[in-house]
């Protein structure tokens, strides 16, 4: 019996609530049971250097915890002058997913930055990023068309991700931190609307797994990642 009480291949309550921030082209407050981000996306007419001159656009990220997010306060990276890698990496994670899908040139010479601030974390900050973040860029992209800025919408599909692990011996989907903090194995799956994997992060925390194993992982991401994508797709209606 999972910690939850959810089914192997049960998801925690999902939802997606879109134009939460009144100033931002695009906004996405995620919930993944008690793992809750709030996610912005936001115009800028600029490029980093090495990209000017290119005629494509370019869409970044970045990512923090709130002090109080977890159950005991956690100092603000600002206050320490750096950022922890753990943060570098997921918020680079979180760039890498969305641009997989995104046809760049069609944004023209325009960057559009990507921030997720996690409220409140109960494993699986990540990846609920991931798939709040699809919902504010598809909305910054509609806010675009609008205005004539682009004719089309350079999102070629949807993007989400979700975790998965062997917890007490059974592949499980979708941890939350009781389940994260004890599996055996943990991994992380971003994979697109059509169903291919843009990224695998998977570690043995205790003892290694199988390739049995992992393709029992696979299939609970991919069964996952199908219910979230139609969620997104219930959003953006």
């Amino acid at each position: 019996m999972r910690p939850s009480r959810r089914q192997p291949d049960e998801l925690r309550a999902v939802s997606l609530e879109r134009g939460v921030v009144k100033y931002a082209e695009g906004s996405c407050f995620v919930k993944f049971g008690d793992t809750h981000v709030l996610v912005t996306a936001s115009l800028e007419e600029r490029l980093p250097p090495w990209l000017k001159g290119q005629a494509r656009g370019w869409v970044t990220a970045e990512y923090g915890m709130l002090p109080r997010a977890t159950h005991e306060r956690t100092r603000r990276e600002a206050s320490a002058g750096k950022q922890g890698g753990r943060t570098v990496e997921i918020q680079r994670l979180i760039g890498r997913s969305l641009r997989s899908v995104v046809d760049l040139p069609a944004m023209g010479e325009r960057q559009i930055s990507i921030d997720c601030d996690v409220i409140q974390a109960d494993g699986g900050t990540r990846t609920a990023s991931i798939t709040g973040a699809w919902v504010a860029l598809n909305d910054c992209f509609a806010w675009m068309r609008t205005r004539e800025m682009i004719k089309t919408n350079p999102l070629r599909d949807h993007i989400a991700a979700i975790s998965c692990g062997v917890y007490n011996n059974v592949a499980v989907l979708d941890l939350d931190y009781a389940e994260d903090s004890e599996a055996e194995t943990d991994a992380n799956f971003v994979m697109t609307g059509a169903g291919n994997i843009v990224e695998v992060q998977a570690t043995a925390e205790k003892t290694p797994f199988s390739e049995e194993q992992l393709l029992a992982l696979l299939a609970l991401a991919r069964k996952g990642i199908g219910k979230l994508v139609d969620l997104q797709k219930m959003a953006v209606m």
